[in-house]
């Protein structure tokens, strides 16, 4: 069990002073320690550290200045620099993703992102398969993080409305190479990370990537992000015809989860006035934990045919388990008790628990191949895939109702029910898919080229809930899902590129969630129609300053179709609701000169509802729904560094536009509307003591803005973005 502490609720100035000063200091004594030595020049850094020039992903052919799609790839060099640790900052690389908090008191487990107005919940991949589960992912064992925007079903499957992202896991290689970094920090932050690479043999090799943490969170008393982890890879045949891959992926973590603080004193909440909580507040209890085990074993062969054309086959089976108890607020219409002195003034909490195992065993064999029919060259990728899921989420029992929490001073050692064991009932589902997809690369002349693809998928889900009681509840939910893409691109200039593009998705009922539901209007019925989501995306990217700069510009439409609005008092439902989610992407990936680095990007989108309503039978209200919650129209994203001698200087900003809570009549007027628009700035200084050793300092929130990161569905409950904080890494390389 972590240990229970009250972190210092912002970094004090003289922490901060003092890790600021280290770096330069420890540089001065090293320097004179070492004068006798020659000089050591130190420019070794990659080509173009930031710039990727083709997915890993093997059906995308054709490279990413001629792929006809909005593709972002964040690549190691730009996590390293951010001191990212956790998925989530990552994406902060990438505009236009946002994330989700919860209902009421529950918090969202695990990593929620929503991209362009839709759920990543069932999008996010680990080398090209499925990942599922409520895990917060950490990066110490990727190598890059790829962000595909667009309706993608031809390269995913089911759903992917508005794309995906895949994490990309370092595999073992040829040569030795080894690093290990120790990170300390405000909020108590301590973590160490190894990277080991060890030649066996000629075409051989073997890869550790070990990482401990044991943190605090800045401006968050209690709340703690403890866990280690561990990336296992052997390579053999490397450099050869047939090379063999076997890997494998281990984390645990041991949390203190947050619910959040009230969001009394807010701009628009007026249910209760009255001041704000303390931002370090923790309304949950010392017994709260949050345990993840999560598993993943993968084999990988790969065969070269010769004449350009490479069969492989990859085996993965995963599983993930999190059992997790939370206590948050939960400030509804009465759920502030504002009687007495303020001191008094209690509010009320409800208690989550969720215990669920998800497990994934998948099977993909694919071929790539080039050849030319007459004067057209073709670049081909073709596939089947087997895949087998499964969730079940086990219930527990209760003894007793969580007690209000002081509003102003919360006592997490305040006596509260603790839940029982499994009751026996469960809540399950399982997903069987056979799926067959190719694409193809046909580059008509120097020119014109075009990129097309097709997958279908044979889909099967069953759901099998129980009750307590023992009383089973079977649904099933069987059919196929089609799903394609097709563009056209120009090359005015061998650096560039112009191109449109279409591409389709479809989300059956309960894809989202593994559940069925026999409930009419309920978006997960079988009865009704998948979801079809069609894109239209037209664009430009070009190779700028020798090719070491991508710039890409595009414009695109993305419409969700056959969305339920159900009628009570005729207990019909139809399927004409739609969302509309259009909108601009600018980015630039990669060098100004050799030494100045920039990763940039800009997202400005507008959604739209169209014919969505619901009928309140009671009082013979029609709501109308007209917009997307959670989308801001502008969001924005910078990170540049410069190197100058032994010195590398790192800024960054990120803009975030208002986000709307709820896009129509209804709901909790009384509590906060929006998540009002932030600008937060960040900073990074590397010296490098020597050609293997380096020191690191990063401030995080550099103007200490305070912001609503995340906000609840109902408006009460919201969780602040960090306050200013600083780390301070020892890299060591051998």
């Amino acid at each position: 069990m972590a240990s229970k502490r009250r972190h210092t609720p912002r970094p004090s100035a003289r922490l901060l002073a003092l890790l600021a000063a280290t770096a330069p200091v420890a540089g001065m004594a090293q320097t004179q320690s070492t004068a006798t030595l020659p000089t050591v020049t130190v420019n070794a850094a990659p080509e173009v550290p930031y710039k990727a020039d083709k997915s890993a992903n093997d059906k995308f052919t054709a490279p990413l200045v001629d792929t006809p799609k909005t593709v972002q790839i964040i690549k190691k060099e730009v996590i390293e620099e951010q001191g990212a640790i956790t998925l989530t900052e990552a994406l902060r690389n990438t505009p236009g993703i946002t994330l989700q908090m919860g209902e009421n008191g529950n918090s969202s487990a695990g990593d929620t992102f929503q991209l362009r107005g839709f759920s990543l919940q069932q999008s996010i991949f680990v080398d090209g398969i499925r990942d599922l589960g409520a895990v917060t992912r950490d990066t110490f064992n990727l190598e890059q993080v790829e962000v595909v925007k667009g309706a993608a079903g031809a390269e995913t499957g089911r759903g992917a409305s508005s794309g995906f992202v895949n994490l990309i896991s370092k595999q073992a290689h040829l040569g030795d190479e080894n690093s290990v970094s120790g990170t300390v920090g405000t909020g108590s932050v301590k973590r160490i990370t190894a990277d080991l690479n060890k030649q066996l043999s000629d075409s051989s090799a073997f890869r550790l990537n070990a990482m401990a943490q044991d943190s605090g969170v800045d401006g968050r008393d209690f709340v703690e992000n403890k866990g280690q982890g561990l990336g296992l890879s052997y390579a053999a045949g490397l450099g050869t015809p047939t090379r063999v891959f076997l890997f494998s992926q281990h984390l645990r973590q041991n949390n203190v989860p947050d619910g959040g603080i009230p969001a009394i004193g807010y701009e628009g909440y007026t249910s209760v006035i009255g001041p704000k909580v303390r931002r370090e507040n923790f309304y949950g209890s010392v017994n709260d934990r949050e345990k993840v085990d999560a598993d993943m074993l993968t084999a990988k062969i790969e065969h070269d045919l010769g004449s350009g054309t490479t069969i492989r086959n990859v085996t993965r089976y995963g599983k993930s388990h999190m059992d997790r108890t939370l206590t948050g607020v939960n400030t509804g219409a009465t759920g502030i008790t504002a009687t007495g002195p303020q001191s008094a003034w209690t509010v009320n909490r409800s208690r989550q628990r969720v215990d669920q195992e998800n497990s994934i065993l998948a099977n993909q064999t694919s071929i790539n191949t080039a050849f030319d029919t007459g004067s057209v060259k073709h670049s081909l990728a073709a596939g089947v895939e087997l895949l087998h899921e499964k969730q079940v989420s086990f219930d527990h029992g209760t003894a007793g109702t969580t007690p209000a929490a002081n509003l102003y001073n919360p006592d997490p050692y305040q006596s509260i029910f603790v839940f029982g064991p499994r009751t026996g009932g469960e809540t399950g589902g399982t997903t069987n898919t056979i799926s067959a997809y190719v694409f193809d690369d046909a580059r008509l002349n120097e020119r014109w080229s075009i990129n097309g693809g097709v997958r279908v998928d044979v889909y099967k889900l069953n759901t099998d809930n129980v009750t307590a009681a023992g009383v089973r509840t079977a649904l099933e939910d069987s059919r196929s899902l089609v799903s394609w893409s097709v563009g056209s691109v120009y090359k005015p200039a061998s650096n560039g590129s112009v191109y449109a593009s279409y591409a389709t998705s479809a989300t059956p009922p309960g894809a989202n969630n593994f559940q069925l539901s026999a409930t009419a209007g309920n978006q997960a019925n079988a009865a009704l129609d998948p979801q079809r989501t069609n894109n239209i995306e037209l664009g430009t990217k070009w190779e700028l300053m020798d090719k070491r700069l991508n710039v890409a510009a595009a414009i695109f439409r993305t419409e969700n179709d056959r969305q339920t609005s159900y009628d009570a008092a005729t207990n019909t439902t139809s399927q004409f609701g739609k969302t509309r989610v259009q909108g601009l992407e600018l980015s630039a990936v990669g060098q100004i000169t050799r030494l100045w680095q920039i990763t940039a990007g800009l997202a400005k989108t507008s959604t739209k509802s169209l014919d969505q309503f619901s009928l309140n039978t009671t009082t013979g209200v029609v709501t109308s729904t007209t917009g997307v919650r959670w989308s801001p129209d502008l969001t924005a994203t910078l990170w540049s560094s410069y190197q100058w001698n032994q010195l590398t200087l790192g800024v960054g900003a990120r803009y975030v536009s208002e986000a709307k809570r709820f896009v129509n009549a209804s709901g909790a007027p009384g509590n906060v509307p929006n998540i009002p628009s932030y600008w937060v700035a960040d900073a990074m200084l590397k010296y490098q003591v020597n050609p293997k050793t380096s020191l690191q300092l990063n401030v995080y929130n550099l103007f200490d803005e305070e912001y609503l990161m995340t906000l609840n569905n109902g408006g009460g409950r919201l969780a602040l973005g960090a306050p200013r904080s600083a780390t301070l890494t020892a890299n060591f390389r051998f």
